[in-house]
């Protein structure tokens, strides 16, 4: 590697190090790292803003900022606690039934939207509902993140890393639902089992609270009918658009955009309040965080690491797949998936085509499998976990980067070594 790239790798671990740590606010440190990058030539203008592969990922960015402006409208409906209400009835009251009720709910949304949309929606609901019943935040919005991670892993557009995948091996929206759909009910019946070791301690809740909250009536939560019904005609046009991507030939970040400014000047709402909800320190990190994860792409540090590891295997199958599964889930826990997966897939199309049989394919599947579950590792593997993070932050209730890992580091192992015999029984 070159001198740049090595002082690539070193800004990056020591920026790693103090996220972790907190020693120092995440937002500076992501701030600090990428200037460094640009200051020592890992990176440059063009590269880290306007880049695809190596720079900041403005779809990610304005995607996020549309659906929040959609979320803070939304919030002001009353929708949330109509919603939270609901769920605490459904499950009496109990927590560790309520957590099932809104983790399937995420997984399941996290399906058929881009799984930051799903959690940008699920967590004030979950806010409001453990505020009522006195119950810690943290797991339950821990839980939440990891589920959407783990539902997204179903279909073509769950998750960006697949779309990106789809893009390269030609597979389609029914390949992605008839091999990645049956493990992932699996890995959802699995992790609804780990909830109830993992969180054991969060499960005590008062009988008085559980009490208000069960005499309440959902109906009275909703503040502004006509702001609700409105609000949600432009979600459901949002989502539809989402669903018609492939149609419309529209970015997901355009159509939030649009209908989140468009649903702004419907609700005649101030936009100045509207635009304090909106996460911008969260914002702020991403861009930070595309920067350096894109000098390492620039520098070829992340190209030469898995094109090392795949030449270690060629010709091997079987040990392809396992190194891709494992190998991709290690590395999306470190840097964002996307920009791995981006860099990974062409060496990936590499093997299918010397492998020259079906049977190849099994390494896309590997790739999208490890990369998928691999962002629940860590509190900065997923763009959805650094969401999460934000939300709880702005809402007094923070959750630490080691807090989130070490849950997510059990999840992972656990839920990827589900995978490594499942892809032996479907393809060899």
């Amino acid at each position: 590697m070159t001198v740049q790239a090595w002082l690539a790798v070193a800004v990056f671990a020591v920026a790693y190090v103090f996220i972790a740590t907190e020693w120092i606010h995440r937002v500076a440190v992501a701030l600090g790292g990428a200037v460094l990058m640009l200051l020592i030539g890992a990176t440059d203008a063009e590269h880290a803003f306007f880049s695809e592969e190596s720079g900041i990922d403005w779809n990610v960015i304005f995607l996020l900022i549309g659906m929040m402006l959609i979320v803070a409208v939304l919030r002001r409906t009353g929708l949330f606690e109509y919603l939270a209400i609901w769920a605490v009835k459904r499950a009496g009251g109990r927590p560790y039934p309520v957590m099932v009720i809104l983790v399937v709910i995420t997984a399941v949304a996290s399906a058929g939207l881009d799984n930051v949309t799903t959690v940008l929606l699920v967590a004030p609901v979950t806010l409001f509902v453990c505020d009522k019943l006195g119950l810690p935040a943290a797991p339950f919005l821990i839980a939440e993140v990891m589920a959407s991670n783990i539902g997204g892993t179903a279909t073509l557009i769950g998750d960006p890393p697949n779309i990106i995948i789809a893009s390269r091996s030609g597979l389609t929206f029914n390949d992605f639902l008839n091999v990645m759909a049956p493990i992932v009910l699996v890995l959802l019946v699995v992790f609804l089992g780990l909830c109830r070791w993992l969180f054991r301690d969060a499960f005590r809740h008062d009988s008085a609270k559980v009490a208000s909250v069960m005499a309440m009536r959902e109906r009275e939560a909703i503040r502004d009918p006509r702001l609700l019904t409105v609000s949600l005609v432009f979600l459901a046009a949002v989502l539809g658009a989402f669903m018609l991507h492939s149609v419309l030939h529209l970015e997901p970040s355009v159509v939030a955009m649009v209908g989140g400014l468009m649903l702004l000047a419907a609700s005649r709402l101030d936009p100045d309040e509207i635009a304090r909800d909106v996460e911008w320190h969260t914002l702020i990190f991403f861009a930070g965080l595309f920067i350096m994860v894109g000098a390492l792409v620039h520098t070829g540090v992340i190209g030469q690491l898995s094109q090392a590891a795949t030449q270690a295997v060629e010709g091997k199958l079987w040990g392809a797949t396992v190194l891709l599964v494992g190998g991709s889930a290690v590395l999306s826990a470190i840097v964002d998936n996307i920009p791995y997966v981006a860099t990974m897939s062409p060496i990936v199309a590499d093997l299918v085509r010397a492998d020259g049989t079906p049977q190849g394919n099994v390494l896309w599947w590997a790739l999208a499998l490890g990369a998928d579950l691999g962002g629940n590792a860590t509190a900065i593997g997923a763009s959805a976990n650094v969401v999460v993070l934000g939300i709880a932050e702005r809402a007094g209730k923070k959750i630490t980067f080691w807090e989130f890992t070490k849950y997510g580091l059990i999840v992972t192992v656990i839920t990827v070594a589900i995978c490594v015999p499942y892809l032996w029984l479907r393809f060899f």
